[in-house]
């Protein structure tokens, strides 16, 4: 497999100040690598230093194995697209209005979009399965709507990573499923996914390999089976957690309950 990110004893954080230990890890295509840590531990930050926006406190960022800042801007768009968390309604753009900005990394500057960009657009729309939602405003669109419209913007950039910030946040059961199913049919194409998640079940569903945040800035990085488990997780978050397989032997992952608690009763 292509490797398309990787990090060297990389720390991150802002003012000289490192938020975590440095880190090592990597990205090949058709792997899914996702970031667990609890409020605050620099989730975000790790992924604004990944994109460029945030300069490394030590250590270096390679994508396509080069080091990040040896890429003009228009050669970083094709290795890296980035779906933030909760977008918000972009003014009035309807939705294929919006999944064109994903292709304004590839025009030269004061190029109009060209025929290549409308078809790039048209497969992500069709991809995500937004093609009746063409014409509509963002404004009018659900939480999970816009969430996947979103993603058809990073994708119709076509770029070979796509990195997101906490892609299931507010959204509702069942629109969680469906942003985790586009995620996992992605990677199965050969993209390479980043992205963090509050949610340690998402991780095991949707995950290959996991960076988790551990106290005292320590970090570990592996495969999701052996790092998205109770005992590393207690760690994780401060408290018990407890797992039980389903009846298709699939691990699921809950905050144990309070000794004496109503709920143990």
């Amino acid at each position: 497999m292509t490797e398309l990110l990787r990090t060297v004893a990389l720390a991150f954080g802002y003012q000289r100040h490192a938020l975590t230990r440095p880190i090592d890890l990597s990205l090949h295509g058709g792997e899914i690598v996702v970031v667990l840590g609890p409020n605050g531990s620099g989730k975000s930050t790790l992924f604004r230093t990944l994109l460029g926006i945030v300069a490394p406190v030590a250590g270096e960022v390679r994508w396509a194995g080069r080091p990040l800042a040896q890429h003009s801007p228009r050669e970083l768009a094709e290795c890296v697209a980035w779906v933030p968390q909760s977008p918000g309604a972009a003014f009035e753009f309807t939705v294929e209005q919006y999944v064109m900005l994903g292709r304004l990394g590839r025009l030269a500057a004061g190029a109009a979009p060209a025929r290549a960009d409308r078809a790039a657009v048209a497969r992500a729309i069709e991809r995500l399965g937004l093609q009746d939602f063409r014409e509509r405003p963002l404004s009018r669109m659900s939480g999970g709507e816009r969430q996947l419209a979103a993603v058809a913007r990073a994708l119709a950039q076509e770029a070979s990573t796509l990195v997101l910030d906490e892609p299931t946040t507010s959204l509702d059961f069942g629109n969680q499923g469906r942003v985790l199913d586009v995620i996992a049919s992605l990677a199965d194409d050969g993209l390479g996914i980043v992205y963090s998640t509050h949610d340690p079940n998402h991780a095991r569903r949707a995950g290959t390999r996991a960076l988790v945040y551990l106290p005292e800035g320590e970090t570990a990085f592996g495969a999701v089976d052996e790092l998205v488990e109770p005992a590393t997780l207690s760690r994780v978050y401060g408290v018990p957690v407890d797992g039980a397989h389903t009846a298709d032997g699939r691990l699921v992952l809950a905050i144990a309950p309070a000794l004496g608690g109503r709920f143990n009763r």
